[in-house]
């Protein structure tokens, strides 16, 4: 899979039909908005990048990304690239890894929808959560570099960088069961599976008592990070659509679910030899977070995991529903629908070894 993964997603080709914009207009725009840009542009697009389209844009030398909300009758909320440059902005104030962000339009008449421009950050991104391309001795250390990563994140003063009102803090599980069990209820045409009925039985019973509140990335995943070319050190954390105020255990336990996800699904280490690889094991990295984030343990982790397999089993049903009506028709979409099944039973027995 993490081969497939990076075929689709790595590297750039020609603009798509579907997504060619005004180049002459958005250079125009460039030259009055991005300190330092100096034209001409030539414009490439990322193979990624499936919910927004994302551009590679060089110019005099040198590169920016340009990513933008697709063409076209939208959803109301849905592809806000207006909150991705703002969560990426705030937290370059305080030197989180995130890249620098160099101006947002939000006039649909310069390329056809929103857009903004951010620094392309070289270094290198991993699509095989066990890090082959990583020597044995080294691999602990970029399974480190993560966990640092994801727990300075959850420490950030998120109202003291301007986003206090970026969600709404509190009720997250209950909002969050209920909004993806909706969705999974009323699409008829996907139909109906008997693990997933059994999860929105119990989860909502199941939700830990008290509750907390961070910024949270909601699908940190090592191949939604670049790293340092050489070095174990995040240098910037990608793709903030599902960025919010929510609980940081739902988040943490999002990225460790690489421990019980296996690779065809989306970059996970279930079933690998985590000894021989020299991989942390899931007991000492959710210990590690817990000492950066001043926690002696994570009660309900169960859940957790469990609630976040749910999550995705959810997304991977709606993938599931737009194939059947012919509106996502792609092999990585055909391949979320076979693997919906898997992770529906995984959801259950997490479910049930949580207490449900």
């Amino acid at each position: 899979m993490s081969g497939a993964l990076e075929a689709d997603n790595a590297g750039t080709t020609e603009v798509r039909p579907e997504h060619r914009f005004d180049e002459a207009a958005l250079e125009r725009w460039m030259a009055a908005n991005v300190a330092g840009f100096k034209g001409p542009v030539a414009v490439e697009q990322f193979k990624g990048g499936q919910s927004n389209p994302t551009f590679k844009l060089t110019a005099n030398g040198k590169n920016y990304v340009l990513r933008r909300k697709p063409p076209g009758q939208l959803l109301k909320g849905a592809h806000a690239v207006e909150r991705e440059a703002q969560v990426m902005a705030a937290l370059g104030k305080v030197h989180f890894p995130a890249p620098h962000i160099y101006g947002l339009c939000t006039d649909d008449s310069v390329i056809g929808s929103w857009f903004f421009i951010m620094d392309m950050v070289q270094g290198r991104i991993f699509w095989d959560a066990t890090f082959p391309e990583v020597s044995h001795a080294d691999r602990p250390a970029y399974f480190d570099a993560m966990n640092a990563t994801i727990a300075q994140l959850h420490s950030v003063d998120y109202a003291a960088i301007g986003l206090g009102d970026y969600g709404r803090p509190g009720n997250y599980f209950e909002r969050q069961i209920g909004r993806w069990s909706k969705q999974y209820l009323e699409d008829d045409l996907a139909g109906r599976d008997p693990n997933m009925d059994r999860v929105i039985a119990a989860l909502p019973g199941l939700i830990p008592p008290g509750d907390e509140t961070s910024l949270i990335h909601g699908d940190f995943r090592c191949d939604n990070m670049i790293f340092h070319p050489t070095e174990p050190k995040v240098i910037a954390v990608l793709d903030w659509e599902l960025s919010t105020l929510g609980n940081p255990l739902a988040d943490f336990a999002y990225h460790s679910m690489m421990y019980h996800i296996s690779p065809h699904i989306v970059p996970g280490v279930a079933g690998a030899d985590l000894k021989a690889l020299n991989i942390p094991s899931e007991e000492d990295y959710v210990a590690a977070y817990c000492k950066r984030t001043g926690r002696a343990a994570i009660p309900h982790y169960d859940f957790y995991l469990a609630f976040n397999v749910f999550r995705l089993a959810a997304i991977f049903h709606g993938i599931k529903g737009r194939v059947l009506r012919g509106t996502a028709s792609s092999a990585k979409a055909q391949e979320r629908v076979k693997a919906f099944p898997d992770l529906a039973e995984l959801a259950w027995r997490l479910t049930q070894k949580a207490g449900g």
